[in-house]
């Protein structure tokens, strides 16, 4: 069993990590708010008093946080960070939504320090977490994935690998501008539709018969007529990352303006005070009272 530390014990840390506790692993967790590691220690994980300490002597160490200035703070703060604790051989994994700069900077900072990096994002949420299905995007050495592919495996249901270090940012900002696409389509149209007077259930049962409609995008559609926006993908979460993804376009010089269209119907869901509900409140904005 692997020592592992894990960093950030938001929704999906919280999830992951619990998984990799009841593999079996030696687990030592560290979080901002310490109030958030006392059931995962009170299921047999130790809490660190920062990530630096969480690191020491760990032979892997995981992070799961929400933007890049908290994933720089965790790993590179120059009194606490985790990178400097590294062993080497050590590898620090981080699997946080970033922009692919700043994960191409740490991976050469922790490389730097004798140890291995690679970036594994994932594509699912906490439905996900929980049932150990996530799907990772890898980037980073193939020697090094698979020498951490049972901890993957652990908590998801695909490992791909999609290149070198920073391969994983990128895709996972597709990953999201796609789905974030595809949800903002479907809120505005069904508020077309019942500007129509149609029979919403109906009109969403026969679209989900068709090929235009993703498995995504019907999922979607249900939670809005369902008026569930319990939080799974956040409105300010996926906001930031489809900025993320617009700045990526910017400084490759490639244009998105879809994603920068939807990105401005997520910042209007912000303006309109949803920021904290589920991706599908954009509905809201399309039919107001839903």
């Amino acid at each position: 069993m692997a020592r592992l530390a894990w960093l950030g014990l938001g929704a999906m840390g919280q999830r992951m990590a619990r998984r990799l506790l009841d593999a079996g692993h030696e687990l030592v967790v560290w979080n901002r708010t310490p109030a958030a590691a006392q059931a995962l220690v009170a299921a047999g994980a130790r809490s660190a008093a920062s990530p630096r300490a969480a690191a020491d002597g760990a032979d892997v160490v995981w992070s799961m946080v929400y933007d890049d200035p908290a994933s720089r703070s965790v790993w590179l703060d120059a009194k606490q960070g985790a990178a400097a604790a590294l062993s080497p051989n050590a590898i620090a994994i981080e699997s946080s939504t970033l922009s692919p700069p700043w994960v191409t900077e740490l991976g050469a900072a922790v490389q730097a320090r004798g140890a291995f990096f690679i970036d594994a994002p994932v594509a699912g949420s906490r439905p996900q977490a929980d049932a150990g299905q996530l799907i990772f995007m890898a980037g980073g050495d193939a020697a090094v994935i698979e020498r951490v592919r049972p901890l993957l495996a652990a908590l998801g249901g695909a490992v791909h690998h999609v290149g070198p270090v920073g391969s994983g940012a990128w895709l996972k900002l597709t990953v999201n501008a796609l789905f974030a696409t595809q949800v903002a389509a479907v809120a505005e149209q069904l508020g077309l539709l019942r500007a129509a007077s149609l029979d919403v259930t109906k009109a969403l049962e026969a679209l989900r018969a068709m090929p235009v409609m993703s498995a995504a995008a019907s999922g979607a559609g249900q939670l809005m007529l369902a008026g569930n926006y319990a939080p799974q993908a956040p409105v300010d979460l996926i906001t930031k990352d489809l900025r993320y993804a617009v700045e990526s376009g910017q400084r490759a010089g490639v244009a998105l303006p879809v994603t920068a269209t939807v990105k401005q119907r997520l910042e209007a869901a912000q303006a309109a005070g949803l920021g904290s509900e589920n991706i599908v409140a954009l509905a809201k904005l399309s039919t107001p009272g839903a």
